[in-house]
């Protein structure tokens, strides 16, 4: 069914920027069920021929594929004042607060298995695309040491929760990890993922550069098929030769 109705696409009679037909009418159209129509409009989806809006359905791509339709944006930025600035990035829902053993690759990159920290989970959503995404904090209980006032404030916006760790007199650097896998199934759920649709998961690390180690983890996952991430790259200064140190 997904290479008759690819042919569909190439062969024009459906163009880009349409809307396919409904499960219930690709059902009648070629004469099979509901799970055979899922599976054939998320292997067009890995293919890049079509894309799910909500509230709208599936959407002809333009020739070559297209991008998804929400972009993440995960610039940061520093203003003259010195203050932290994140962009603005949909809506949050209230967030929750838990305490944790950290596990997996946050605890590889905080370099802390097994060690205790605070974890912030939020829901983010796109008001024009409907995707979703998830924001989850891990601060480690030595960076609550080290910050008192985090232990109060943990839920307060990323933003300030960077600015607290500046205030204490941290000069921090960041890393962004990027990296895609299968979904496990409650998160195939939690994400609305279909066949073959890849879960796309960013780690963003600031470390203390003064004392040389990780003080806290961010983890991003989002739906590959519905969201993509954009950076911004500012070219690192070329370090100074012996020949211009001379006077």
């Amino acid at each position: 069914m997904a290479r008759r109705i690819a042919t569909d696409i190439r062969q024009g009679f459906y163009r880009p920027d349409d809307v396919l037909p409904s499960e219930t009418q690709m059902m009648d159209k070629y004469g099979v069920g509901r799970h055979t129509v899922r599976s054939a409009m998320a292997e067009l989806r890995r293919t890049g021929l079509v894309s799910s809006r909500q509230g709208k359905g599936s959407i002809v791509l333009r020739a070559g594929g297209g991008l998804p339709a929400t972009s993440i944006d995960r610039s940061t930025s520093r203003a003259t004042s010195g203050r932290w600035q994140f962009p603005q990035a949909g809506r949050a829902d209230v967030p929750t607060v838990t305490r944790t053993a950290l596990a997996g690759p946050p605890a590889l990159l905080l370099g802390q298995e097994g060690l205790d920290a605070i974890r912030v989970d939020r829901t983010v959503q796109d008001p024009d695309s409907g995707a979703s995404w998830s924001h989850r904090v891990f601060i480690p209980m030595a960076t609550i040491a080290a910050v008192p006032a985090l232990a109060e404030h943990a839920d307060t916006e990323i933003e300030d929760v960077y600015q607290r760790l500046d205030a204490a007199g941290m000069n921090l650097s960041i890393t962004d990890h990027v990296t895609a896998r299968a979904p496990y199934p409650e998160e195939r759920v939690a994400f609305a993922l279909g066949d073959a649709i890849p879960l796309l998961i960013t780690y963003r690390v600031a470390t203390d550069v003064d004392q040389g180690r990780p003080i806290l983890c961010e983890e991003l996952k989002a739906s590959a098929a519905t969201c993509w991430l954009s950076f911004p790259i500012t070219p690192t200064p070329p370090a100074p030769t012996a020949r211009s140190l001379r006077p």
